[in-house]
């Protein structure tokens, strides 16, 4: 052995409690450090050579990259939408790493049964029913992909393609229909060969929102007379937090032709809540449903779910035919499953917190954010340089300023912003103006922090 590592494999226990003491001092310090540096990095290093061990490393790390860091775990971070990571999903985070499991089958290890587990805790926290089975991704984006993938599918059984052996060109054109979809929709449509091109936009209803327009998504099927199409409907928009009418658009499914995928990337979270809960209404109806997990259950990056009720279809999908690694037969391992053969336990920061916190605790999470966004929004209605781009409906504030908001004076606030240390905050454009999104998701965010954000803003907007 190396005597480099051989001498760290001696002194792990003191390597572990000095890495331990410094993530320590760092998570204690997030609520008054910079949330956002525009310091200029360091110039790179040279590859090391020799090495100088483990202590060593963790030095030159402190010293070097850890000021440079952003405070994104912390509770003035109000960009895109960005979750914390709870003290238990901490601890399963490490101990993924530490244990090192390689879920792509069951390998002996009780590891995979784990990952079930918390997705029936999931399942059942979003009110899904056991049609749906599910796995872990690393985010929203592949998990989308996997749903469209598995419509894909879908849409080669009802023309008689087998799309995974000849192809999507076999298919035709495909068409996905929706109101407001993520830009990882369309990145999805990319990569499955589907075209970016393909993505039909359906009308929104009047009055600002970013909610398809049913009447209009039935008319866009009626048109296709008869024709299959993947529909992908929004728990959740990313400006404003609008949400599709999921239980209409899942009544359509009796007279046309479609797979119904749900992007509930953090709106799915509503569900925890009874004031909320019925924004999701119709979610077990569809086909298959994404939700993030490094968003609103706030346990480290990276992890999401997929659901989907056509395990079948996506085994078709996604299988890996090698003798090593067995058949994709009843209780599938993970690695026929998702496009990854090599899978960290992404599960277990996921089990942790449940655990620990239950569906109350992360019930509580939920409903303390929507009300701190609530609050700054009624802070920004009141500031004469700034306003609201639309209603505050759950966690997320989009606002702009006040008079003639190009970009570079909303860039030039957003920088501002960023500047001071205080928040962050992510741009955008919605309606066509450019603006701002204040996001919450993180289980730190209190009052007092909501009350920094808003003096920030005022400061920055003056």
């Amino acid at each position: 052995m190396h005597p480099v590592l051989a001498d760290d494999l001696s002194r792990l226990p003191d390597l572990l409690q000095s890495a331990r003491d410094f993530a320590a001092r760092e998570v204690a310090a997030l609520a008054e450090r910079p949330v956002a540096t525009a310091a200029p990095a360091p110039q790179r290093a040279p590859l090391p050579i020799a090495g100088a061990g483990g202590a060593t490393a963790l030095a030159r790390f402190a010293e070097r990259w850890a000021p440079g860091f952003s405070g994104s775990a912390g509770p003035r971070y109000l960009g895109f939408i960005t979750g914390g990571a709870t003290p238990a999903s901490v601890a399963g985070d490490w101990l993924t790493s530490a244990l090192d499991q390689n879920i792509s089958g069951a390998g002996g290890s009780w590891a995979q049964e784990l990952e079930r587990e918390t997705l029936g805790w999931l399942r059942e926290l979003f009110g899904l029913s056991e049609a749906h089975s599910g796995a872990f991704v690393t985010g929203a984006t592949v998990s989308n992909t996997v749903g469209l993938a598995v419509g894909r599918e879908w849409l080669g059984e009802r023309l008689g393609v087998d799309v995974s052996q000849d192809g999507t060109a076999a298919l035709g054109p495909v068409d996905v229909l929706s109101g407001s979809p993520h830009s990882s929709i369309t990145k999805a449509m990319s990569v499955l060969g589907i075209g970016r091109n393909r993505l039909r936009h359906v009308p929104l209803l009047p009055g600002n929102r970013e909610a398809v327009d049913v009447s209009a998504l039935e008319r866009a099927l009626a048109e296709r007379h008869g024709r299959s199409a993947i529909v992908v409907a929004n728990a959740g928009t990313v400006n404003t937090v609008d949400f599709d009418d999921l239980r209409a658009i899942a009544a359509l499914k009796e007279r046309y032709d479609f797979w119904l995928h749900v992007d509930a990337a953090f709106g799915g979270f509503a569900a925890l809540s009874p004031a909320y809960a019925s924004l999701v209404d119709g979610l077990d109806e569809a086909d298959s449903v994404c939700v993030d997990l490094h968003k609103w259950l706030n346990v480290p990056y990276d992890a999401a779910v997929q659901f989907t009720r056509r395990r079948d279809l996506q085994i078709a999908a996604f299988h890996n035919a090698s003798p090593y690694l067995g058949m994709p037969t009843g209780d599938p391992d993970f690695l026929h499953l998702t496009p990854e053969n090599s899978r960290r336990l992404r599960a277990l920061p996921a089990w942790f917190s449940l655990v620990a916190y239950g569906r109350t605790g992360h019930r509580e999470i939920v409903e303390r954010n929507v009300e701190l966004a609530r609050r700054l929004g009624r802070g920004i209605d009141a500031l004469p340089g700034l306003r609201l781009m639309a209603p505050v409906r759950l966690n997320v504030v989009c606002f702009t300023l006040t008079g003639n908001p190009t970009a570079e004076r909303v860039n030039a606030l957003a920088q501002a912003v960023a500047e001071s240390g205080e928040t962050y905050v992510t741009p955008t454009v919605y309606g066509g103006v450019p603006g701002l999104r204040a996001a919450f998701s993180n289980w730190r965010t209190t009052d007092a922090d909501t009350a920094r954000v808003l003096d920030a803003l005022a400061a920055a907007s003056d």
